[in-house]
């Protein structure tokens, strides 16, 4: 949920640049517009308010989108592998692993970390409720960002950041997936996308037909067991999707889409995504639409999003690409800052409480955005000095050495 495309030609890819000099890709606006939607359903559908729907018309509402906003989880590491493809494939020099990984870590970590100070109230309520042994291993587990590999603490103290056990494990193999043999063609890179589609689906598929924690219902949002939480929490059931954003992106050089075509790509994801959500969700197995069943309308929004088009340009309108720039923020500190807001009646201490839950969003969103611009950011970007001057400090001694 990490990687991001540059939002202006001036600015860098999220990441620090190799050492070799390469051509800057073109700015993908349209996808970090894209990120703030997907972020703000999934605020909306951890706290979802009432009067969604238009009291004229009560058919028109935006529930059945929000009541399937986990599904966007998937959709955020189809992007990442998508943009890691867009900004590293093609490059004429290997990648420097050691660079990528510091790059990663300047990015995750300092936010993450001031995550964990503002969420210090959420881990004395773990210590209530869990066992001294969870506890302990849940303290020890999350700053380490190894969560997401214990399926029972991986919404440990922080709730939603098991992803990010997920990213640093895909961010680790990244290096080395980059130098596998991509396919070159547009048929069979889209024949490997299917398969990694279809391949990912097997265990939520094996899931559904087993039910291996004998559930007495069908698997809901709500639903827990041991089978189910290592399918929504751990690293491995993402592997699939992520490399089918890598996928996407070695196909986004080669098919060199028109403009039509991107339009009629993102036209028909956005109307297959509204589909689902509004006449099909009900009925289709909650665990396959949580493990990537609608990976290829995603896919075909990404690569209509990815070039001048009508569309394109809707998605680039500057509020919209302001707050992507900061989803990554946003996703980390909404849950527990929402939470702690009302835990300490911050908004009726401000005789604000008549806007709620409006107000909670808009304070959310503002929160991500001033971390984004005084934590995040400076943060990354002294991290990158560092690194910088440390490696040209090594070659210096190599050279004086040999």
């Amino acid at each position: 949920m990490i990687a991001t495309a540059p939002i202006t030609a001036r600015e860098p890819a999220g990441e620090l640049q190799p050492r070799q000099q390469s051509v800057r890709k073109p700015a993908l606006p349209a996808l970090t517009g894209l990120r703030s939607l997907l972020a703000i359903t999934i605020v909306l559908f951890h706290f979802t308010p009432s009067g969604l729907t238009w009291s004229r018309h009560p058919s028109i509402t935006l529930y059945p989108l929000i009541n399937i906003g986990y599904v966007f989880v998937s959709f955020f590491f189809l992007i990442s592998g998508f943009i890691l493809a867009y900004n590293y494939a093609g490059r004429p020099q290997p990648m420097n692993a050691m660079d990528f990984w510091v790059a990663r870590l300047s990015r995750l970590y300092p936010v993450y970390g001031f995550t964990m100070l503002v969420s210090l109230p959420m881990l004395m309520t773990e210590w209530v409720v869990r066992s001294r042994s969870d506890f302990w291993l849940g303290t020890i587990a999350t700053p380490l960002l190894v969560q997401g590999f214990f399926p029972h603490l991986a919404t440990f103290w922080m709730t939603v950041t098991w992803t990010l056990s997920c990213e640093v494990v895909l961010y680790i193999a990244f290096p080395w997936l980059l130098r596998l043999p991509w396919p070159r063609t547009t048929g069979k890179l889209l024949a490997l996308g299917l398969t990694l589609w279809v391949v990912g689906l097997i265990p939520h598929t094996l899931y559904v037909l087993r039910n291996p924690d004998h559930l007495s219902h069908a698997a809901d949002r709500y639903s827990d067991g041991t089978w189910l939480n290592t399918l929504k929490f751990t690293p491995l059931p993402y592997l699939c999707t992520f490399l089918a954003g890598l996928t996407l992106g070695h196909l986004h050089e080669a098919a060199r889409l028109s403009e039509r075509t991107r339009v009629i790509l993102a036209t028909l994801g956005f109307a297959g995504v509204w589909f689902v959500a509004y006449h099909l969700a009900d009925t289709v197995p909650y665990i396959m639409v949580h493990g990537g069943l609608l990976t290829p309308l995603f896919a075909a929004i990404i690569l209509g999003l990815s070039g001048p088009s009508v569309l394109a340009s809707l998605f680039s309108w500057e509020p919209l690409v302001a707050v992507g720039a900061s989803t990554y923020a946003l996703y980390l500190l909404h849950f527990n800052s929402y939470i702690l807001l009302h835990k300490y009646h911050v908004l009726d201490k401000l005789h604000l409480e008549q806007f709620d839950p409006w107000i909670s969003y808009i304070f959310v969103i503002l929160l991500a955005v001033a971390v984004r611009k005084w934590l995040e950011h400076p943060a990354q970007q002294a991290i990158g000095r560092w690194w910088k001057r440390r490696t040209a400090a090594k070659e210096a001694r190599s050279i004086l050495v040999g």
